[in-house]
């Protein structure tokens, strides 16, 4: 491969220098055509040279380059120097490099400069020569009047540069006007540089032209810059103001005051800015109707104002003006243009609504309600169906009870007076209301000595009814104790005669009694009790226990009220308690929290008297109970009664004695939470009964793992001890690295082989069918060392003064089984292979060291897929080493090494 690499080397070279050859051919084939410019023999700096037609040689150029440092190439194609230039010799030369840096495509054009040689024109001998002291190339102010009327070609000025002493200079010009639009407007003598129009201009198409003056040599010398000409139009005005509307609609309200702005006109006018043929003046010309004149105008500005505070939009609701706007500052020949404006007059509320009578009289029936009774109408001049007109009314006085009320009839702006609670004709036969009426928006004009109101007085006659009894109030008690005997009376509900104010002739009926606990007298209302009442029964609420009554007269008529019969307490309870099943985790608890409730009221219930029933003795020998508050006492387990479900019968008293017996369920569980405990046993099963928690069984089956764990080792090391043929495998030379597991640290021996030293901590050989080595175990890190080579004699391995092999030496086996092998084998056929090893390692194929001869290799785990590394590998494939990727950091070195072999 290294033979072969100069051949190649060679071989790329020339293939570069026939392509750069090929290059060159082709560079050289795109040139264009030469261009020769006549130069003086001094240039100045920034002077232009010349102009070269870059378009012709390479349109798509993007990029343009000068060989010459001293020249510099303009888009144009202009060329100009840089610096100040002394042509020593007649001519001098440089390339002009175009390029298109998207398909890097080139081309080049050649320029020489050569000296000018010009023989002047003899003049007359009777003419004499004129020096002009001011410069002649300069820009010049030209202008020339729109819309002249020639005569054409109208000379404008003359163009002409000072170098015409020297050279035949000619003229020309380019840009607007000339060749681009508007095109052939302008043209110049070549000869002389006079400039001439062909044709009107209108200013306010082009306000200016910006054209490009050049002075050039019959050779194309161009002694001069570029000259910018500036010919601007002169205005005239031949334009009228316009309105920028046709017509103005502005709205304003009436009543407003003097000099209010009514709204602004606007109008403009194409003629030059800031000049009189622009200066506008507007003014009112006509009013419809004629008068009174209400308005007035600013000449400058257009704003419309007022001038009167007396627009009435009841008189006029719309006014028209003609205006007009006049040019030269309003002067009689100024240019003008009419227009119309309309100002439209807005209402506002100036016009009370007023009522158009200012008493009314009614009648309505008595209990009777939303029922209406009186419309009353109002009057109002302002704008109908706008805030202004629309009316709101209101009750001032007569409606204390709040029995009527009055809205507005959106339509008809009427005013609708309903009763919207019942009248009582036994109360009151008359009622007297005074009503008034705004409107929904403000009034506008400042107070007067006239009531900003309108006002108006309604009589409502009420007409009698024959009227059924009323129960008012219309939910009536009674007080009863609980548990009174059946036939006990109590008063109950009391209807009445509206007109009488009597009871008399109203009979009375139960309609409603959900536990039918009592009954109704149907002459006087009164309650009698039927069954014994319970003020701790479901269907009472907060003590009441309510009937519903239905009463009614001779004449049918009927109304229906509820009788609320209020229970007074009777301590006829004892408390109990309601949780009557208690568990207790013995492990983690040695009570129980109990609480006891009275269905009675407070008066007749805590504080509880917490006792175990005496009956039993055995009861009395294992639990015992410890008031805690009021309602709650704490049981507890005495004597450590076994595992199991107990019955705990407990009595609670009230205050006044009252008392019950609650027999508890107690379960004494072996158990975290009470959650856990889901199997109670009956204590006449057996009261010593074990329930196993979670706990309890996870810990079993780690037992039974455990021990599953000894019997397999025990069947492992069993199995070891058979005697196995004695067999080498054919990889066991290449096993450099031997990994070795101690449980302790050993003596340290060294050993020589070859002038190859290796030092082992309590030697020991491992093989479990893998790599044999030395591994030691000290102060938990892991050592890797090399494989020891060379004879051993008895006091190497010698403990007590026997001779043992390498396994003896850690107080094993005589003879190594499955993969293992004594220290004498192991050495006799290492030994050979390892000398050759080493050699080889000392020197590579020039006689020189191997660069990872004797390197130090730490490991860093088990297990590597690595096998063998360094010289002495026999590993002879080159590849397979993509497992180096996935190393730890501390195997850098290590991977390296391997990589370089």
């Amino acid at each position: 491969m290294e033979a072969a690499r100069p051949s190649g080397s060679w071989s790329g070279a020339l293939c570069r220098l026939l392509l750069l050859t090929l290059a060159i051919l082709i560079f050289a084939s795109d040139a264009c055509k030469n261009v020769t410019l006549h130069v003086p023999s001094k240039l100045d700096a920034e002077k232009l040279v010349g102009r070269v037609n870059l378009k012709e040689c390479f349109t798509a150029a993007n990029l343009i380059h000068s060989s010459d440092p001293d020249f510099q190439i303009l888009e144009d194609g202009s060329v100009y120097t840089t610096n100040t230039i002394l042509l020593s010799s007649e001519k001098r030369s440089f390339t002009i490099l175009l390029s298109n840096t998207e398909n890097q495509e080139k081309k080049k054009i050649f320029v020489f400069l050569e000296h000018q040689t010009k023989v002047l024109k003899k003049r007359h001998t009777k003419e004499k020569v004129l020096r002009r002291a001011k410069r002649r190339w300069a820009p010049i102010p030209c202008s020339m009047l729109e819309n002249s009327l020639g005569p054409f070609p109208l000379f404008l000025q003359q163009v002409q540069s000072d170098t015409a002493q020297n050279y035949t200079i000619y003229y020309s010009i380019r840009g607007p006007g000339v060749d681009q639009e508007p095109r052939n407007l302008f043209y110049v003598e070549r000869d002389t540089g006079n400039l001439y129009c062909t044709r009107s201009v209108d200013r306010e198409q082009y306000e200016s032209f910006e054209i490009i003056a050049f002075a050039t040599t019959p050779d194309g010398y161009t002694p001069e810059l570029p000259l910018p000409l500036i010919i601007k139009i002169e205005d005239e005005n031949d334009n009228y103001p316009i309105f920028t509307e046709e017509t103005y609609t502005f709205t304003i309200f009436e009543n407003c005051r003097v000099g209010t702005t009514v709204g602004q006109v606007c109008a403009t006018d194409k003629d030059e800015p800031d000049t009189m043929h622009t200066r506008l003046k507007y003014s009112i010309i006509g009013q419809v109707p004629p008068s009174p004149t209400l308005f007035s105008m600013h000449p400058t500005t257009g704003v419309i104002t007022t001038t009167s505070s007396q627009l009435d939009r009841e008189l006029i609701d719309k006014y028209q003006l003609k205006i007009k706007v006049q040019d030269m500052d309003g002067q009689y020949f100024g240019l003008q243009t009419t227009s119309t404006c309309i100002i439209n007059i807005d209402d506002v509320n100036d016009h009370l609504p007023t009522f158009t009578r200012t008493s009314y009289v009614t009648s309505v029936e008595e209990n009777t309600v939303d029922v209406e009774i009186l419309r009353v109408t109002v009057e109002d001049k302002d704008l109908v169906n706008t805030a202004n007109w629309r009316a709101n009314y209101t009750i001032l006085k007569g409606n204390e009870n709040g029995n009527f009320k009055i809205v507005t009839d959106a339509k008809t702006n009427e005013g609708v007076l309903c009763v919207v609670k019942p009248l009582n004709y036994e109360e009151k036969q008359q009622v007297i209301l005074q009503i008034g009426v705004v409107n929904e928006a403000p009034f506008s004009r400042e107070a007067s000595s006239r009531s900003a109101m309108s006002t108006a007085t309604v009589t409502v006659n009420v007409e009698d009814q024959d009227e059924g009894p009323e129960c008012n109030p219309p939910i009536q008690t009674v007080r009863m104790k609980e548990n009174a005997e059946v036939g006990t009376t109590s008063n109950g509900y009391k209807a009445y005669d509206p007109e009488t104010r009597s009871s008399s002739g109203i009979r009375y009926k139960k309609l409603t009694d959900p536990t039918g606990w009592v009954t109704v007298d149907e002459n006087t209302g009164s309650i009698k009790v039927f069954r014994s009442l319970d003020r701790e029964a479901e269907t009472i609420k907060n003590g009441i226990y309510n009937i519903t009554v239905l009463a009614s007269d001779q004449g049918g008529r009927t109304c229906t009220g509820t009788l609320g019969i209020i229970l007074q307490d009777v301590n006829d309870n004892g408390p109990f308690i309601p949780k009557k099943t208690v568990i207790i985790c013995k492990p983690t608890m040695s009570s129980a929290e109990i609480v006891a409730v009275d269905p009675d009221e407070p008066i007749h219930g805590p504080p509880f008297d917490f006792s175990l029933e005496s009956s039993t003795s055995e009861v009395q020998r294992m639990w015992r109970l410890k008031a805690i508050n009021d309602t709650a006492a704490r049981l507890s387990y005495q004597n450590d009664p076994p595992f199991g479900s107990y019955v705990v019968p407990i009595t609670v008293r009230d205050r006044l004695g009252m008392s019950s017996v609650t027999s508890l369920d107690v379960t004494l569980c072996d158990c975290i939470t009470e959650n856990d405990c889901t199997h109670r046993v009956d204590p006449r099963i057996g009261g010593g009964g074990v329930q196993l928690g979670k706990w309890a069984i996870l810990a079993i089956l780690l037992g039974i793992a455990l021990l599953f764990c000894i019997l397999f080792t025990l069947v492992c090391g069993a199995s070891g001890t058979s005697k196995q043929p004695k067999v080498i495998p054919d990889d066991l030379a290449q096993q450099n690295l031997i990994v070795s597991n101690t449980e302790a640290p050993g003596d340290d021996k060294v050993y020589s082989a070859n002038g190859f030293t290796t030092q082992t901590v309590g030697a020991s050989a491992q093989g479990v069918c893998g790599a044999v080595g030395s591994g030691v175990k000290n102060g938990g890190q892991e050592t890797i060392e090399m494989v020891k080579g060379g004879h051993q004699t008895s006091e190497s391995c010698r403990g007590a003064g026997h001779h043992h092999t390498l396994d003896s030496c850690r107080g094993g086996h005589t003879e190594v089984d499955n993969c293992r092998y004594t220290y004498s084998e192991w050495h006799s056929f290492t030994q050979p292979r390892l000398g050759e090893k080493v050699y080889l390692c000392n020197q590579d194929e020039n006689h020189k060291h191997a660069q990872d001869y004797v390197l130090t290799y730490n490991y860093e785990g088990r297990g590597s897929v690595a096998g063998s590394v360094g010289c002495c590998s026999e590993r002879q494939e080159e590849d397979g080493l993509e497992f180096l990727d996935n190393l730890e950091p501390k195997f850098k070195t290590l991977a390296e090494a391997c990589m370089k072999r």
